[in-house]
């Protein structure tokens, strides 16, 4: 008998490639996709009512979360109890951290392995020129699925050991227990961050100048190569906040409209 894999993936675009490479290597593994970001938010107790309650008020988003239909992205442990579970795991990636912690948390005593592309490096041939160096995997939806295909990246599996898991344990304890509104990438290690972590940041990129809130949250976005701090949810928002307070002038209706709204440092004389 066939034994049936199931791949858990913290992050819809990292879900939809590894769909597109399982097929094309002519697999039929389910994948099941988490789209709740965990990064931010309430996380105890773990109430779905309470967090979009939060993300309206503090980031001003009255639709988010809204749960996907399709069967592959749909966890039940009780339809699962004798399968294969591959979690895919990055730890340069806040959201895809958290998001794998609460698996952890919430998958019991049951076995598991991980595939880590925290440390991965990826070649890619070059067809004109000489070689490209390689690099970072950092996150499974950054890779296109021919990528993941040729890599065969699912065979780096392995067993997650009851040291690591307890060390992973521990860890999404202390950030339940300290629920804060923000949880960053430091080092290898997921903190508690305050609401505010990311405005010196967004600061830093304002000027004299109109700029496009969207162009601000990019420059943020990329500010570390390497790692995934925030979701432009997250930015946008605090870009308004920071609006609200006084500490950037604001043209347009609202931040959170990142592509239709300029934001600039204060003028204390401001001709427009």
């Amino acid at each position: 008998m066939t034994e049936t894999v199931l791949h858990f993936v913290f992050t819809l675009s990292g879900a939809g490639c590894l769909v597109q490479a399982l097929r094309k290597a002519g697999r039929d593994d389910q994948v099941i996709a988490f789209s709740d970001d965990l990064s931010f938010g309430p996380i105890d107790p773990a109430d779905a009512s309470l967090r979009a309650k939060w993300v309206e008020h503090e980031l001003g988003e009255r639709d988010w979360n809204r749960s996907p239909t399709s069967s592959e992205r749909v966890w039940d442990e009780a339809r699962f109890p004798d399968h294969r579970k591959v979690a895919w795991l990055t730890r340069r990636s806040a959201s895809e951290y958290a998001g794998f912690l609460d698996w952890i948390w919430r998958l019991g005593e049951a076995p598991c392995e991980v595939v880590d592309l925290s440390e991965v490096m990826i070649s890619y041939p070059s067809e004109h020129g000489p070689p490209r160096p390689p690099v970072l995997a950092v996150s499974l939806g950054m890779l296109h699925p021919d990528t993941i295909r040729n890599n065969n990246l699912w065979d780096l599996a392995e067993p997650l050991q009851m040291t690591v898991r307890d060390r992973y344990l521990d860890l999404w304890r202390q950030l339940r227990s300290e629920n804060a509104p923000l949880r960053v990438v430091k080092g290898d290690n997921l903190v508690s961050a305050p609401i505010s972590f990311f405005d010196s940041l967004l600061m830093s990129y304002g000027t004299n100048n109109w700029q496009k809130v969207i162009r601000i949250v990019g420059t943020a976005i990329a500010a570390e190569m390497d790692i995934f701090q925030a979701s432009d949810m997250v930015l946008r928002a605090r870009i308004d906040a920071l609006a609200q307070a006084g500490r950037l002038e604001i043209r347009g209706k609202s931040a959170l409209e990142m592509f239709d709204s300029e934001v600039r440092l204060p003028r204390l004389n401001s001709d427009g």
